[in-house]
This record gives structure tokens, sequence and C-alpha cells, in this order.
């Protein structure tokens, strides 16, 4: 049997990733260094697109009081019981209010590729900055940049985890300046059987100079760090 999209899909997020090799605690100190590279007495962060909460967890033993925002329930019930310490806020990030600022906000996974054009790019990222205190940073993985990507790719992954045999093969083509990546995943647990799941996102193709201009706009000052820490960069922007 074939499923779309499910909390079946939260469940498997982190199994695959981690069995990928993401080291997320790694990942998380990297990121704090930026933060207070330009902000030093930075004390409050807010991930935005928190998913399962994996980058929080890590965070929140360095900075001392964390918060997450995601739009899909099934990701925030995982954050929330890994990070109860943690607030966890579900929000769209092109209109969430909060009430209140934080020393740096991040956005990581590419998840602001999900932003369908130019005016969605703006507002997220003019939504980091109303949460930004003075001083503060803003960290965002962007997805590829036109020239960078590969149309056509295909990935295939197999972890052993939890009792479980997950192997995951995604293909990646380009739709009117966005990339379409369907993934399948075969779920086999003894005993059950296996299991067909599939889920397909569209991530737009944004140039450099337009996440640029929505910083710009944003109020902020900004920089692109390639290869920090993918292969993709990272935009770091700066409330003076």
């Amino acid at each position: 049997m074939i499923l779309e999209y499910s909390g079946h899909m939260a469940q498997l997020y982190d199994l695959v990733h981690q069995g990928k090799g993401k080291d997320y605690p790694a990942e998380a100190g990297e990121l704090a260094a930026l933060v207070r590279s330009r902000n030093p007495g930075a004390r409050t962060l807010l991930d935005v697109a928190c998913g399962t909460g994996m980058h929080l967890r890590h965070l929140g033993d360095i900075f001392a009081e964390v918060a997450g925002v995601d739009i899909a329930p099934d990701m925030l019930a995982i954050a929330g019981r890994r990070n109860p310490g943690a607030r966890i806020h579900r929000g769209d990030m092109r209109d969430f209010a909060l009430g209140r600022r934080f020393d740096a906000v991040i956005c990581m996974f590419s998840s602001i590729g999900h932003m369908a054009d130019q005016t969605e790019l703006d507002a997220a990222i003019g939504r980091f900055a109303a949460h930004l205190a003075p001083g503060g940073v803003v960290l965002v993985d962007p997805w590829w940049f036109p020239e960078n990507f590969t149309p056509g790719y295909v990935g295939a992954s197999l972890v052993e985890a939890e009792g479980r045999s997950i192997a995951r093969f995604s293909h990646s083509v380009v739709e009117d300046g966005a990339t379409r990546i369907d993934v399948d995943y075969l779920v086999g647990v003894p005993g059950q059987g296996v299991e067909h799941l599939r889920e397909s996102h569209r991530i737009t193709l944004f140039e450099r100079e337009r996440y640029e201009a929505a910083f710009a706009r944003a109020g902020l000052s900004v920089e692109y760090l390639p290869g920090v820490p993918t292969d993709r960069g990272l935009f770091i922007g700066v409330r003076d």
C-alpha cells in the first residue's frame, strides 16, 4: 500500500537523518559559534521550522532559553516531548507573531525554500527580523541556487533503526523555477511486512541575490558563507 504524507513521516524523519550520519550536536555548536561571533552576549534563540526539535535539543544546552516554531502538528508533538523546557509554537513562517524578541533566529534544513515566490520570501525574512532584538542574528540555510542544482538527481539510503529497515529514494527535477522532489520510503518491520510511503516537495530555486534582497528589505545587513554548515552555505543577517 502506498500512503501519502502523514504522521508516519515525522516518526521516520529523525531515524533517516541520523542514520545518514547527520551530527546534530556538532551543527548546534557551529551555529551557536556563528551567532556569538556576531552577538557575543546572545542568550535566547528561536528555531523557525524546528521540525522534531533535534537542533533545539542541543542548542538548549548552549543558550539560556530556546523556543521553536513549526507548521506541522506531528513534528511539533515530537519537538515538545524532546524539549520539555522550551516553548514550542505552531505557526507559519510567513506570518507568525510570538509577541517577543530573541537574540538569534535560525531557519535550517532549507525550509526557507518552501516559500513560493519573492513576496513570500520577503514575508518570512521580515518575520524573522521582527522577532529579533537589537544586535540580534538571523541564520538561514538556503536551498540550492539555480546554478548549483543538479536536475534529475537520485538519492538513496538504507537505515536500520529501532527494529525497522528504512530504504529512502528521492528523485529531483526542475519545474517552473523550483525543485520537485519525489521521495519514496520502504519501511520493513519484522512480523509486519513492508509499507510504502510517499511524499513530494516543491522547493523554490531562489538566486542568491533574491535572498540578499529579502534581508535588506527586512532591515538586516547580510553576508553569505559558502560551505557552512553544508554545501548549500548559510546566510547571516544582523540587526545593527
